[in-house]
């Protein structure tokens, strides 16, 4: 077991034992320990092997015994124990927006609640505000994040989906009765949020290949399994579709499932008005429904059936009935940007605030996979909680980052850091001045403590846009998939600030952030905004967020030349530094 998996089960046993109202010095090892192992810079197994564990300050002697155990075993007795000694329901609390342990812990032992249904009764009932700590405001955001934890109950991050679906794939396609093999659905079309995993293959024995799927490691149950369609739930509660068709219906089938609803309904009227039929099974000479496969239009790919209805190929991105029609019977589709174009990326952390790898890491695992440069833009003082840098700090950053430079330059690699702060928009201003920002070549404003008020958000952000030094906005919305919804705010109007200053505006490709949202890139395109696909990465693992953000970018209707990353280090210098010309009166 890694130290970031050791890590992260440190953390949770704090948590743990907060939920069980344990001694708060005794939580916080747990957490101190977490982030002594996050900012080791050798592997925690060589550590554990040479039994220099114990020489770490901060690591005491139970905290050593239970590294080394998880270590040398991918397990922990005392954590399995401390999970199995607490009710369900005081986890399941976890998962609403706002309830921490300490509140949790509150609720169990003056209400006797343990689980979401009680929770829910109780600020109902208004016993939640009458509790020291809480109140009515705390009671009305418990029972809005109790709704939008059911609402959202059965779905799932597409990148979670990814990673689900992906060995499954790769097994299929090894399979040697499977033909063909690939993604359908919501995932295929890479929508951001998930309800389950649609897979299709082809073969002349579907039996077999549906018999090998559902005894596919990580499956945790079947719920059904026929002659031609499976389904199963994953590891983490994802449901997933096999359906096993013959190869000539293949390319039918890809399309009709894939989606979307919307989508298809276009698509078969389009066969009606030329005397053909379209469904899952083929496209077919016949003014009925039918299934007869001599009546089918032999089509080997997708791309056939769109040639068969004049028009051009629509990449599975973009089947929303979102326009996609118009373009394609013009043969005027946008040519997508790909994530091999990407040369980089503007908004990352270091462990300088709250990322996890050093200046020297960041650099040597960037350069050794081919980026031409990385921008550490740690977060700015505001953030507190993150450990955010002051301009003395900064400065010292800064400094760090040209004798990196200067390193690789005199070993002839091209590969460069380059100076950066997420800077936070406060009420009134931005949280460092203007000559601080001069010093630095990328500047991410970025907003993180929001207004209720519509109007103040959006002139916030309108006020930053306008800041000749900033250079993009950040995760604009402020969204969190499946656990926040995003801040009031007129995103077209701060589309439009942005067009008119030059300045760019972020697609944050964290899995659980995906904003600026896909549905807004159309406009933003058509009035000239610039993207920067970002992954925001905290630690050097996140770099593999820029696949994700390139499908959503594609999904927008974005190509290579709307994607400011995608410039290679001297096109970029350019475009950072026009912005700082071209002062806003």
């Amino acid at each position: 077991m890694d130290k970031d998996k050791v890590a992260e089960i440190l953390v949770e046993i704090g948590t743990l034992l907060e939920l069980k109202g344990e001694n708060p010095f005794k939580t916080r090892a747990y957490s101190n320990g977490a982030r002594t192992l996050e900012g080791l810079n050798e592997p925690l197994a060589k550590i554990v092997a040479e039994k220099r564990l114990g020489e770490i300050k901060g690591i005491g002697a139970a905290l050593e015994q239970k590294i080394t155990e998880l270590v040398e075993t991918g397990k922990l007795k005392y954590y399995e124990e401390l999970k199995a000694s607490i009710p369900p329901g005081l986890l399941e609390m976890l998962e609403i927006s706002g309830l921490g342990p300490k509140k949790i812990q509150a609720l169990n032992k003056k209400l006797g609640i343990d689980s979401i249904e009680k929770l829910e009764a109780a600020c109902k009932a208004g016993k939640v505000a009458e509790l020291d700590g809480f109140g009515e405001k705390t009671q009305a955001n418990i029972l809005e994040g109790i709704a939008f934890k059911r609402t959202y109950a059965s779905k799932h991050l597409l990148s979670d989906a990814w990673l689900a679906a992906e060995p499954l794939l790769e097994n299929l396609r090894q399979h040697p009765d499977v033909i063909r093999c690939g993604t359908a659905g919501s995932l295929r079309r890479f929508k951001e949020v998930i309800g389950d995993i649609d897979l299709l293959a082809s073969s002349k024995n579907a039996a077999a290949v549906i018999e090998f799927f559902v005894s596919q490691e990580g499956i945790v149950k079947a719920l059904a399994k026929g002659d031609t369609k499976a389904s199963v739930i994953l590891d983490g509660g994802i449901q997933c579709d096999l359906r096993v068709v013959s190869d000539a219906e293949f390319p039918f089938a890809l399309a009709y499932f894939t989606g979307s609803k919307e989508h298809n309904i276009v698509m078969r009227q389009r066969a009606i008005q030329r005397g053909l039929r379209l469904n899952e099974y083929g496209l077919f000479k016949s003014k009925e429904e039918t299934r007869d496969a001599k009546l089918r239009v032999a089509c080997v790919d997708e791309a056939e059936i769109f040639a068969k209805l004049d028009l051009a190929f629509v990449p599975p991105e973009l089947r929303e009935d979102h326009g996609e029609f118009t373009a394609a019977g013009k043969n005027d589709l946008p040519k997508l940007v790909e994530w091999s174009d990407l040369k980089g990326a503007l908004h990352n952390h270091s462990n300088w605030s709250d990322g996890h790898n050093t200046l020297e890491e960041i650099a040597e695992f960037m350069d050794g996979l081919g980026l031409e440069y990385w921008a550490i833009t740690d977060h700015s003082k505001a953030s507190f909680q993150a450990n955010g840098l002051d301009a003395k700090r900064l400065r010292e950053q800064i400094k760090k980052i040209s004798e990196l430079n200067k390193k690789f330059a005199a070993e002839g690699r091209e590969f460069r850091l380059l100076t950066g702060s997420e800077v936070d928009i406060l009420k009134d201003r931005l949280d460092f001045d203007d000559d601080v920002l001069a010093e630095l070549e990328v500047v991410v404003a970025s907003l993180h403590v929001p207004s209720s008020s519509e109007a103040e958000n959006t002139k916030r952000l309108i006020r930053a846009a306008e800041n000749p030094f900033v250079h993009m906005l950040g995760h604009l919305t402020g969204r969190l998939l499946l656990e926040r919804e995003p801040y009031p705010l007129n995103i077209h109007a701060v589309i439009d600030a942005c067009a008119a200053t030059g300045t760019w505006i972020e697609l944050n490709c964290n899995p659980y952030r995906l904003d600026l949202d896909w549905r807004h890139w159309l406009y933003a395109k058509s009035q000239g905004v610039k993207c920067v696909i970002n992954p925001d990465a905290h630690r050097n693992a996140h770099v593999g967020f820029l696949r994700l953000g390139a499908g959503v970018a594609r999904k927008g209707w974005l190509g290579k030349a709307e994607v400011i990353n995608t410039l290679p280090t001297s096109g970029l210098r350019m475009q950072l530094q026009q912005k700082r010309n071209s002062h806003v009166s």
